[in-house]
């Protein structure tokens, strides 16, 4: 399948790199965006040979600058709700995967563009990153998730401090808040990425994928009912054929032959 603002590569490890391309707009976010990330996602999810994602922006200027301020500039009150809901709801599906999602965030990713590294796993961002929700000097808030994860990222009052006064931070500042991971060189970007990816995927599937969800699951819950839950999904782990492989592969002293049952 082909997508208008989207290039899917899959190599032969199971790891796909999306890299949205729209470089004469800094890879701007507009409903073709949006439209092509649905259907993608699907695939994501039910394609069993792709284990791993990389999200990236095409040119060596922008990740994502932003959503198209050209169709935001006509947007009434109903309508602005429903392009918030959408988005939301791409971002939440991403977040969702049950495969790991890393951002390499190549330049700008402002606005929506931070949303979106926000609602992947993890991060990994070149030393010309930058990183902001700017939406206020635009008289909006930002609407695809970003008042909701960057305090939960960084904290209340540097999410606040950055949503209110529309700064824009570099990779060093982002990576010192929490907001990013690790910095990696420009040229060697998406192969760390890769590399990050490739490391993931010699672990227990049916272990990482319980990881992700049970980490997501503690976010809305109070501490007894999410360690309830982690409980809960150890039993589950306990019960898998991976748990059974991993734990007499190690008393064997042997690599693992994982198959996510």
């Amino acid at each position: 399948m082909t997508y208008s603002t989207l290039l899917l590569e899959t190599d032969a490890d199971g790891i796909a790199v999306v890299t949205v391309n729209r470089p004469d707009k800094l890879n701007a976010l507009n409903a073709q965006v949006f439209e092509d990330f649905t259907a993608l996602l699907e695939v994501l999810r039910t394609d069993a040979s792709i284990r791993a994602i990389i999200i990236t922006g095409a040119g060596p200027k922008a990740f994502v600058a932003g959503a198209d301020i050209s169709e935001l500039a006509e947007v009434d009150g109903h309508d602005g709700q429903r392009l918030s809901a959408r988005g939301q709801a791409v971002f939440r599906a991403l977040e969702h995967l049950r495969k790991p999602v890393i951002a390499a965030v190549n330049g700008f990713a402002l606005g929506g563009g931070c949303e979106l590294a926000m609602a992947c796993h993890l991060r990994l961002a070149a030393p010309s990153a930058k990183f902001g929700q700017p939406e206020v000097k635009l008289g909006l808030i930002p609407g695809y998730g970003g008042t909701v994860r960057l305090p939960r990222l960084v904290g209340r009052g540097r999410a606040l401090e950055l949503l209110l006064t529309a700064r824009v931070i570099d990779a060093e500042e982002a990576l010192r808040i929490g907001l990013v991971e690790r910095i990696v060189p420009a040229e060697s970007l998406l192969e760390e990425a890769r590399t990050v990816a490739r490391t993931i995927l010699t672990m227990g599937p049916r272990a990482v994928a319980l990881c992700i969800a049970t980490v997501d699951q503690a976010l809305d819950l109070d501490l007894d009912a999410a360690l309830a839950a982690e409980a809960a999904a150890f039993g589950e782990a306990c019960a898998s054929d991976d748990k059974r492989e991993g734990t007499q592969a190690f008393l064997e002293k042997r690599p693992p032959a994982f198959t996510g049952h």
